[in-house]
């Protein structure tokens, strides 16, 4: 297994960001719609998906959309073949949210290029083989 390079990563984080901007454009188009969308519902909305797009993407399949067309994805450090768990991508998320690219930095610097979220949630990013 090869550690993902931090080139891969980026380009994971850029098409994640595109595909969020998106979804908020769809969903506000969505809500428009209708003739009346309190606005806790609105916020709600935006704020589950923004939220919930890593960690439900990352623990179900191993990464987000930007992962996988970005040939990486996020597995457990113990076990290369599993998927983490759904509160360990929360961690993972909040923490590369807060810390930004600081986190994402920290990659070259460690042996298994390990991002600080990833040290947190025992993760690391593997670039996809075929047979995967």
């Amino acid at each position: 297994m090869e550690y993902a390079i931090l080139p891969s990563r980026i380009k994971a984080v850029v098409i994640d960001a595109i595909i969020l901007i998106a979804s908020m454009y769809l969903i506000s188009e969505l809500f428009a719609s209708f003739e009346t969308v309190p606005e806790y519902v609105r916020m709600a909305v935006f704020v589950l998906v923004v939220l919930l797009y890593d960690p439900i993407f990352t623990s179900m399949f191993g990464g987000t959309i930007g992962h996988s067309r970005s040939g990486i994805t996020v597995r457990r450090e113990s076990n290369h073949s599993k998927y983490i768990s759904f509160p360990l991508a929360i961690l993972r998320f909040v923490l590369k949210t807060f810390l930004g690219w600081l986190s994402l930095l920290t990659v070259t610097s460690s042996e298994n290029r390990q991002a600080i979220h990833d040290l947190v949630a025992k993760s690391v990013v593997l670039t996809e083989n075929e047979e995967d």
